[in-house]
């Protein structure tokens, strides 16, 4: 198969693109910059130039491929609406060169937003009004497609998809604990972010574009959840810092952005994705990546 993928050389791009080619696929990945293009020749991709604004590059990489894997999204919470807009804009460009194909359309989702009170599966979907609402109607947007002749699915993840190069809301955790010098939590830390290894879901992916009947909601969760409570103690024994709550009330004083997500409640389960596509997580969980050692690191890259 011939797999055109978006945001290829980004941090779950980089492990989705050698999971497909040592499944025997090529690979072509949009690439904006020329530190994209030459990550990509290096993994042993073709390179497809364009962005997510370019709707004729987007449209012509899709034309070219047997199937697609839409991972690229803006991550500026600044313009969290915008980007989402952007992104709603490129699926419905892709879904229609992809009309009446039968190919596939996988794209990345989240977890954070899906109700609260019981553990989500994969009938949920997120909350109106809520932080990943804005998102929702480009998953609901993939999934009409299915009426149209594409085989789409879309491919939740958890708040923490972790491995070493993250740069997402763990490193930006330890970097508020190294400024602060605290490790914070916020009230009694009880409420619980669902996890996965980068490379197990990149694994998904990978079957899911071989596999994933059309209209499939999946959840990418290995970890129904961990307390964000343990988190912090984790990082603030290997910072040699004290963990402390934090006030509700203080919360984005003392996180920032960052807690508007911190206080995100939603166990999660895989279970009917592992039954429909046979996937199981096989890499270290969360806590074990973080004894690893390698999120603590002063050189490790900033988070992006």
């Amino acid at each position: 198969m011939r797999v055109f993928v978006t945001g290829a050389s980004g941090f779950i791009g980089s492990a989705v693109v050698p999971e497909l080619i040592g499944a025997g696929h090529q690979v072509v990945g949009l690439a904006r910059s020329d530190a994209s293009a030459e990550a990509l020749t290096a993994a042993g991709a073709a390179v497809h130039r364009g962005s997510l604004e370019d709707l004729d590059s987007l449209r012509a990489g899709a034309a070219a491929a047997d199937g697609v894997i839409h991972l690229a999204f803006i991550h500026d919470f600044s313009q969290h609406e915008n980007a989402a807009r952007i992104d709603l804009r490129a699926i419905e460009a892709i879904g229609a060169e992809l009309e009446g194909s039968n190919r596939p359309l996988v794209i990345a989702s989240g977890t954070v937003g899906l109700p609260s009170g019981h553990v989500a599966t994969e009938d949920d979907f997120p909350v109106p009004g809520s932080v990943a609402s804005t998102r929702g109607a480009a998953a609901q947007t993939t999934l009409s497609l299915a009426e149209r002749g594409v085989r789409s699915s879309v491919l939740r993840l958890p708040p923490s998809v972790h491995d070493e190069g993250d740069h997402g809301f763990i490193p930006v955790l330890i970097g508020i604990a190294r400024e602060k010098g605290v490790s914070g939590y916020i009230g009694d830390g009880s409420n619980r972010w669902c996890t996965v290894h980068r490379r197990d879901a990149a694994r998904l992916f990978r079957l899911a574009v071989e596999q994933a009947p059309a209209g499939s909601v999946l959840h990418g969760v290995a970890e129904e959840g961990v307390p964000v409570r343990t988190v912090a103690e984790v990082i603030g024994r290997h910072l040699g810092v004290p963990t402390a709550s934090v006030s509700p009330d203080d919360a984005e004083r003392h996180f920032g952005w960052l807690g508007r997500f911190l206080t995100a409640d939603v166990p999660t389960s895989s279970d009917k994705t592992r039954a429909l596509l046979g996937w199981q997580p096989t890499h270290p969980e969360l806590i074990a990546d973080l004894e690893q050692g390698h999120y603590f690191r002063t050189d490790r890259r900033s988070p992006q």
